[in-house]
């Protein structure tokens, strides 16, 4: 019989719905219900295309008599992290802080009122690696919530103490400056991996805030050491297994340094980035292999991710059903044996793949398998034939039983995609993906934005065209202003950099704090027991820096000094933390490096049928100077009317053609209508 589960829309929680578990979703009934029988919470926080969520759910939440234990002794809340970050960052904090480590699935154990006392992750069902079974950690936690409840609650007050005190102030610490920048940088280089490319050892995740900022960094520099650490890691990822050789796009993160076996959920997010570092990094070297993969990254996204409303999926499960054994395991889809490939290409084709993608008789995976991937040592083989080799083995992989996908649009991860697709669409003269940039746009306005006077806000998530009932957090705010930012300037729609002002207005509102710091959440959020404010980059930009990034943007276009004093103050983080701990602040990083470049303000005037126009326009949006804003259109008279940006305002044309300034820091360049010389004035570019 389906529990309460049954009536939400997140799919995680869904796939929960019919377990013996008597689970509720987060909810003052739910808390209202535990102190009403006298009894803890059991907290389990994950995701839908979490491997050990599933793991943990079968051996755990599936099995009758674990279940019946939890129903008859604690409360079961169960939470979907991508619905709802506040919930999953309180409470990692607080397993963090008191385990040294954190991840998914989450399993804390909470008073009526909220409070933590005992913590984990992943519990398996018989007792391994040193790690007690699930049944006896909540056999222990019931004995201890009866017969010493004195303990519990002092334990659930000191670590909700240490968790207020950890009031982050970082408004007063300054803007970043060159030199806390030099000093991010040499930390990076520190942490680098010179053979593999990527920081740190296994596991290795994308680092893609980083390597913005590393692009970021050679623009406005010229430091080669930046431009070469991010061109070696795009290129060994490109390469490795944590890249689908076949579909295009990336898994979340590689188990092992090389880049070799990926953990194989594919999120939205990560590939959102990563398509937009790699057009960044063909933007700076004129890098065929850094196109290819971009545009093939954003394929990918269109092509399976893509929702019927217009927007993006959150993600594609790792696991998927093995045709050979029907068990549903991870990396199923995407892994071949030389007898999988002899059969779809024949002997002789088979070899030379096997060959190309690193596809051995002892596997690189599991059971004899291997992931694909393109060994620097592999043999030179003629293009039309390893596409068609491409072609084939997609269209045989086609007929596999597919990952399940997420369905849920994330507001977040829509800016994200908004930003990738629009900029690639431009760069590549891919209009298709524009028109899938601004279709997902129209649906974040149409269904997640609620403009209503003294409620206005946006929400974290739809599905199927219904809105969620889970108000949006900062990033949301901050990387949708980022998103339409971005298609505002491809597009040179004006309406797109109004959007993006609302948001940013609601962010200096509703999440900024009295020394110019921000929260995660907004001032009317649901108050839980401590106010989430975190400034480091997880997966994705944090909020604090996406906003940081969206104000300084739109204080560039319209000259706000509102604006632009709110995104410094902001960044008195990366003051604070980007010399110590660089890969964590990332794209903190990058809006800083935004801030010392200006960022540059490109007015670009002109008829829109004239095709010089469109060729000073590409100049502009091809430039590498960091983070600067493009504005195009017809001028804009001193009464308003005419252009739909603000900085188009009182722009003539020289010569009646159409004609670009550049300006910063309060000094504008010689207006010019030769795209080369537009190009000299933005740094180099690589048409």
């Amino acid at each position: 019989m389906p529990n309460r589960l049954a009536h939400e829309t997140s799919p995680y929680l869904l796939q929960h719905a019919d377990n013996p578990v008597d689970w509720w979703p987060w909810s003052p009934e739910a808390f209202a219900q535990a102190r009403e029988r006298g009894v803890p919470v059991v907290l389990s926080v994950g995701y839908s295309s979490c491997h050990w969520c599933h793991v943990m759910a079968h051996e755990s939440f599936e099995d009758e008599l674990a279940a019946a234990y939890m129903n008859e002794h604690f409360v079961n809340i169960k939470v979907d992290r991508e619905e709802r970050p506040d919930v999953d960052a309180v409470y990692m904090e607080a397993v963090q802080a008191a385990t040294g480590q954190g991840g998914w699935p989450m399993t804390v154990f909470l008073t009526p009122d909220a409070e933590p006392f005992y913590f984990g992750t992943y519990f398996p069902p018989e007792p391994r690696h040193g790690m007690p079974s699930f049944m006896e950690v909540l056999e222990g936690v019931r004995t201890a919530w009866v017969g010493r409840p004195e303990e519990v609650a002092e334990v659930a007050q000191r670590i909700v103490r240490d968790l207020a005190g950890r009031q982050l102030e970082y408004g007063k610490a300054g803007t970043p400056g060159p030199e806390e920048l030099a000093q991010a940088l040499l930390g990076l280089t520190r942490d680098y991996d010179p053979v593999r490319g990527g920081f740190g050892g296994a596991p290795k995740f994308p680092p893609s805030m980083v390597l913005e900022f590393l692009l970021r960094h050679h623009a406005r520099t010229g430091g080669e050491g930046a431009l070469q650490m991010a061109a070696e890691t795009c290129e060994a990822m490109a390469r490795g297994g944590i890249y689908d050789q076949l579909g295009g796009g990336f898994a979340r993160y590689s188990v092992d340094r090389e880049w070799v076996v990926p953990h194989f959920e594919k999120m939205l997010y990560d590939n959102a980035l990563l398509c937009r570092v790699y057009a960044h990094l063909w933007r700076a070297t004129g890098s065929d292999l850094a196109r290819r993969v971009a545009l093939e990254t954003a394929d990918f996204m269109v092509r399976e991710l893509r929702t019927a409303e217009g927007g993006f999926a959150s993600a594609l499960d790792a696991d998927s059903e093995d045709p050979q054994t029907g068990e549903h395991v991870e990396g199923a889809y995407y892994a071949w044996a030389p007898a999988q490939l002899a059969e779809v290409l024949g002997a002789d084709d088979a070899a030379l793949a096997a060959a190309y993608f690193g596809v051995t008789d002892e596997g690189t995976f599991e059971h004899g398998k291997s992931v694909l991937q393109l060994p620097q040592d592999g043999p030179v083989v003629d293009a039309g034939t390893i596409a068609g080799i491409r072609r084939r083995l997609l269209a045989a992989r086609s007929e596999r039983p597919a990952p399940g996908r997420d369905d849920k649009i994330v507001a977040a991860w829509n800016g994200l995609a908004i930003a990738a697709l629009a900029e690639c669409g431009a760069y590549f003269d891919r209009p298709d993906l524009v028109e899938r940039a601004t279709e997902a746009a129209d649906l974040l306005v149409r269904v997640h934005f609620d403009a209503a006077a003294g409620r206005a806000r946006l929400a974290r998530t739809s599905k199927d065209g219904r809105v969620g009932a889970n108000a949006g957090v900062l990033e949301d705010y901050g990387d949708v202003a980022e998103g339409f930012l971005a298609l505002a300037a491809v597009t040179g729609e004006g309406v797109w950099l109004e959007f993006a002002g609302f948001l940013v207005d609601l962010v200096l509102d509703r999440f900024t704090a009295e020394d110019g710091s921000l929260y995660d959440t907004a001032h009317d959020a649901e108050r839980l027991i401590r106010r989430p404010q975190d400034p480091t980059d997880t997966a994705a930009p944090s909020g604090w820096t996406a906003a940081a990034g969206a104000l300084l943007s739109y204080a560039a276009h319209t000259g706000s000094e509102a604006h632009r004093t709110a995104a410094e103050r902001a960044l008195g983080v990366v003051h604070a933390l980007g010399p110590r701990v660089p890969r964590f602040i990332g794209h903190g990083l990058a809006v800083a490096e935004a801030l010392l470049d200006g960022p540059r303000e490109v007015a670009v005037v002109g008829h829109p049928e004239d095709p010089a126009l469109a060729r000073l326009h590409r100049a502009a949006l091809l430039g590498t100077a960091p983070g600067a804003v493009v504005a195009v259109g017809l001028p804009r008279a001193a009464d308003g009317s005419g252009g739909e940006f603000p900085l188009l305002a009182e722009r003539t044309l020289v010569h009646d053609l159409p004609t670009a300034y550049v300006c910063r820091h309060f000094v504008c360049a010689r207006p010019t209508t030769d795209p080369v010389e537009l190009a000299d004035q933005l740094g180099v570019v690589h048409p």
